[in-house]
């Protein structure tokens, strides 16, 4: 596996910031201040994290499950913790193809943690840009059949392409690259949420000012603009706890603000 650039401990990195926040141990000092800033000013970060992560079982097995995809594309996967795509997938379906994708070169370094495939599927890792999607299709081409249904993952990386006409291309270079019967899973902050409060602004704004991944939220509006031409899954465009939560005594999850769909390329 080539090597890929210098890690920089000096600027916070979001997939190393995710990862404080969820608990993990792959974050340099750097990334603990921001994300205990980041949660001193909006605590609910905290559940935004788990509510994405738990989309991200609900979703991989909806799709490897009952929707029949064997092959997933996760672009901006991040630094691995329990339940990665490949091994909720594979649980469904051992045959089950993966390709990861980041930009973080402290990922790279963990890639081998992510290929543990099962014997009858496979797992690749790629150190690529979301914003180069070309470049992404054409080494995924090695281990997925494009031919063949794919589902393309984008969970908590599209708000960080920060024009919305930026964000389209890519998102359509992708879609046009896989057939009838594929997904697009998606995860994407917002401050619809906040209801007249501060705090989530505020706090999104000094991690733009201190981060190398500024990001942009979207409104529920903006980010079902993009997926124009698929076919939404229901329930469609929502909080990211409420895509098909699991049902419990206590009724419906709260709300988080962050935003999660899935759907069908017809």
């Amino acid at each position: 596996m080539a090597e890929g650039p210098e890690i920089d401990t000096n600027v916070p990195h979001s997939a190393r910031v995710w990862n404080h926040l969820l608990g993990g141990k792959d974050n340099y000092e750097v990334d603990q201040r921001a994300a205990e800033q980041f949660r001193a000013m909006f605590p609910q970060i905290v559940d935004i994290a788990l509510a994405d992560r738990a989309f991200l079982g609900r979703s991989v097995r909806h799709l490897a499950g009952e929707a029949g995809v064997r092959q997933f594309l996760d672009i901006g996967t991040g630094l691995p913790t329990m339940d990665n795509t490949h091994e909720v997938a594979q649980r469904a379906a051992p045959d089950a193809r993966i390709v990861y994708v980041d930009n973080d070169p402290l990922v790279l370094t963990h890639a081998r943690a992510l290929l543990s495939s099962s014997p009858e599927g496979a797992c690749d890792y790629l150190h690529a840009d979301l914003r180069e999607p070309g470049d992404i299709l054409a080494k995924a081409a090695a281990t997925l059949d494009f031919g063949r249904p794919v589902a393309i993952m984008l969970l908590g990386v599209v708000h960080f392409v920060h024009d919305d006409g930026e964000a389209r291309r890519v998102l359509d270079v992708l879609l046009d690259a896989v057939p009838s019967g594929s997904h697009l899973v998606m995860t994407h902050a917002t401050l619809d949420f906040d209801a007249g409060e501060t705090a989530q602004a505020e706090a999104q704004q000094d991690w733009n000012e201190k981060s190398a991944n500024p990001m942009v939220p979207r409104t529920r509006a903006a980010v079902t603009r993009f997926f124009d031409g698929l076919e939404l899954l229901d329930p469609g465009v929502v909080s990211m706890s409420r895509w098909r939560p699991e049902h419990t005594p206590w009724g419906e999850p709260a709300e988080v603000a962050g935003y999660a769909a899935v759907a069908r390329k017809p």
